[in-house]
């Protein structure tokens, strides 16, 4: 998975780089990462303590690593060549997610 973060007040975006999370749990029915908006919560917390004051942001996920890379790739391409954006990366020393207890509902 890796995240992304961007602020409607500002042109600067974010990238996370691509991490592998040990016991992530992916929904059986839909496929979806369960709790996917915690990961977003967990940057965009980091962010907010860098001093970002608004980070919208979103966590990509996949369960092959040539599809995350795929879409990392995709996604950066987007925004690199509007070049009326500034990217900041995030290394994975800084940030790392932790993985979201599945709980039965």
């Amino acid at each position: 998975m890796f995240g992304f973060s961007a602020s409607f007040n500002d042109s600067t975006v974010c990238f996370t780089d691509i991490q592998e999370v040990d016991s992530a749990y992916l929904d059986s029915k839909t496929g979806f990462l369960y709790s996917r908006e915690n990961y977003s919560y967990q940057l965009r917390d980091y962010l907010l303590k860098q001093g970002f004051t608004t980070p919208t942001c979103i966590t990509v996920f996949a369960r092959s690593r040539k599809d995350i890379d795929k879409k990392y790739a995709k996604m950066r391409k987007r925004y690199t060549d509007a070049a009326r954006y500034i990217i900041k990366d995030i290394k994975e020393p800084d940030f790392t997610y932790q993985a979201i207890k599945f709980e039965e509902q």
